[in-house]
């Protein structure tokens, strides 16, 4: 059922043997889907925009670009999950942060080209609806909708009874953001001798879930401490927020030519830096040249992960990086260090020969 959709209340059924089944009696319980539209509507509301025409409730999201906003607007989409990183959330009970996870995953893919977030829907499905809980992921949705400027205009909640594991479920995201043409950083004008500009990331962020459980909870408990951590428990650098990075984006590119932008997710630095990068060229990713988060020492020392492995599976500490003319380092990194995100130069971009790749370089 739609966030706030109600159903048409029709009360037709089946009749067998002299007894009425019903919807509820095969596992789908419209009433709890209706209790959650309710909970969720305080946390939508806030993120609500000028530009939303219709509310929570519709059969789709309505949102008119402003007039003379743009001259040349070019729409921009995204759609990612959170992925094994929900398997934590389920084994702890912590269910507020997923949400922002969620957003995220989104929102950084498309501030990467320069484009404004301008409004997000998600997708819930679950074996048996429980509002409450329900209602907590969609309130760290709604948190992370207002940390990247976003409206929540709508989404779809499914239940599934017998798809899914007691007590677990499945989250989606789909964003749209708009760019001035003449605005967009695809990376076109990168030559070699720019340099790279690391901004750190908050952890883990929501990707290589699935060999950091299969290393860490097997040998520590979740309310584990191990010094590495700083105090920290399994669960609490497990659960770190993706950090989002839209407004920051929007206000660098506005005042610093921003040549290139990569969101490292899936596949590491190796896998994300060279996708924005034109043919013949190459980054170098120096190692060493930024701080790696204990996290990722503690993955690589229990697991025994080789090095290469670590920078094609996880972040290391950089949620993002910029390809920026030497001239213009300085001056990113002051106004994200104003903002309160800290970066550094973390290489280079040299020649290259065919397709553009990445390597991290001692």
């Amino acid at each position: 059922m739609r966030h706030g959709a109600a159903p048409c209340g029709a009360r037709s059924h089946a009749v067998r043997g002299g007894l009425a089944t019903t919807y509820r009696d095969a596992g789908v319980d419209i009433d709890e889907g209706d209790r959650l539209v309710e909970l969720i509507k305080p946390h939508a509301r806030p993120t609500m925009r000028p530009e939303v025409l219709a509310g929570i409730g519709g059969f789709g999201g309505l949102f008119a670009l402003p007039p003379g906003r743009y001259r040349e607007p070019v729409l921009v989409s995204g759609t990612d999950g959170v992925g094994t990183k929900l398997k934590v959330a389920f084994l702890t009970g912590r269910h507020d942060s997923v949400g922002i996870d969620l957003v995220a995953m989104c929102v950084n893919d498309i501030a990467v080209v320069g484009a404004e977030p301008l409004f997000f829907l998600d997708y819930f499905a679950t074996g048996k609806l429980k509002a409450e809980l329900a209602a907590e992921v969609v309130k760290g949705i709604a948190e992370g909708c207002r940390q990247a400027g976003c409206a929540l205009i709508g989404g779809e909640t499914a239940e599934l009874p017998g798809f899914y594991a007691e007590g677990e479920y499945d989250l989606a995201g789909f964003a749209v953001g708009a760019v001035e043409r003449s605005r967009i950083v695809d990376g076109r004008s990168v030559v070699p001798g720019d340099l790279l500009v690391g901004v750190a990331s908050s952890g883990l962020h929501s990707n290589g879930y699935s060999l950091a459980r299969k290393i860490l909870l097997p040998r520590f408990a979740l309310s584990d401490r191990p010094a590495e951590l700083g105090g920290a428990s399994i669960a609490d650098a497990l659960l770190a927020p993706t950090r989002i990075y839209a407004k920051d984006l929007l206000a660098l590119v506005e005042r610093v030519p921003v040549k290139a932008i990569a969101h490292i997710t899936g596949g590491g630095l190796p896998g994300n830096v060279p996708r924005n990068l034109p043919d013949e060229t190459r980054a170098a990713v120096k190692e060493g040249s930024w701080p790696v988060p204990r996290i990722f020492a503690l993955l690589e020392r229990e697991g025994a992960v080789p090095r290469a492995e670590m920078y094609r599976t996880f972040n290391m500490g950089l949620g993002l990086v910029l390809v920026v003319p030497p001239a213009a380092a300085d001056a990113a990194r002051e106004l994200l260090r104003a903002r309160g995100l800290e970066s550094w130069v973390v290489g280079e971009v040299r020649p290259g020969s065919g397709e553009a790749t990445c390597e991290v370089v001692p």
